[in-house]
């Protein structure tokens, strides 16, 4: 048996859009309803899908080589693992996810100093100690279970909660009074197995590969060609990734040229450059974009 690497894919609202990701980056990844063993297209890899709130220590203890995680979990467990690289996507949106101090609306508390005393309920019990602690605050905080935005007022007098939109916390009458932490997913290795040459490799292609999708998103690449008189025109209206690159063609009176933009620009710009005197103008999507 050759070398295998120990992959956990996160469980639960990260699920979905890991084997999405990993899909644009090349991997396609197979869920079976009953199986905590997910297929993948590539026989170096054993995956296991692990929830996110215990990948890191698992990670830590070598049960896994890698995995994929919330910073926030990482923070939470005390987790000594390696982090590889961030991955900035979450179940909803492409940005960080917020754990914020929350209280009901009619609540007298203004800042976290008023909470001196009172009862926290919330997932993440080692992160809101930790913070109480850098505020000077005394509080009790308990362990929910779920449900964590019903609490407030009977069960708790405030909460520490993940949030995305805040839609949630609107809907059950909550206010938010601080930011306890951003968190965005990372690409995290047990500290030996990195130390490992094989391994290391194998990790840091799926992070390039990871990271190269990512960049990709929302991004398309045009192509076209351009009288040369009419090239400086052309370039001006192209806000290109890098610098577009430029090739002769067999007519010398005309070059080509090949860009990547934002797809959200393309239907403003396809008509400016074919007015500053562009033509044979494609679209063509992207996949990956590899520095």
């Amino acid at each position: 048996m050759g070398n295998i690497l120990k992959l956990g894919i996160p469980a639960g609202s990260l699920q979905d859009a890991t084997a999405e990701l990993f899909r644009r980056a090349g991997y396609k990844i197979s869920f079976n309803s009953r199986s905590y063993y997910p297929g993948i297209d590539d026989d170096e890899i054993d995956c296991l899908l692990i929830r996110a709130q215990e990948m890191a220590r698992y990670v830590a203890d070598g049960v896994l080589d890698a995995g994929l995680t919330g910073y926030d979990w990482i923070v939470e467990t005390g987790a000594d693992v390696h982090e590889v690289a961030e991955l900035v996507f979450s179940k909803v949106s492409r940005r960080p996810v917020r754990w914020v101090l929350c209280v009901p609306e009619d609540s007298p508390v203004r800042t976290v100093k008023d909470l001196e005393g009172k009862r926290i309920a919330t997932e993440a019990v080692g992160l809101t100690a930790r913070y109480l602690e850098r505020h000077g605050v005394k509080a009790r905080v308990e362990f929910s279970w779920g449900a964590t935005e019903v609490k407030p007022p009977k069960l708790a007098d405030a909460i520490v909660e993940v949030t995305e939109t805040g839609s949630s916390l609107r809907a059950n009458n909550l206010r938010i009074v601080d930011e306890v932490i951003q968190s965005t997913t990372r690409l995290i290795a047990n500290k030996q197995a990195y130390a490992d040459a094989w391994k290391k490799q194998k990790i840091d292609d799926i992070a390039l590969m990871l990271r190269g999708a990512m960049a990709a998103e929302g991004k398309v690449g045009l192509m076209m060609n351009v009288p040369r008189q009419c090239l400086g025109k052309v370039l001006a209206l192209l806000p290109a990734l890098q610098k577009p690159t430029i090739s002769n063609l067999a007519d010398d009176a005309w070059v080509a040229v090949n860009t990547i933009i934002d797809e959200s620009i393309v239907r403003h710009i396809m008509p400016r450059l074919r007015a500053a005197g562009a033509r044979g103008i494609v679209e063509y999507p992207l996949t990956k974009i590899i520095d």
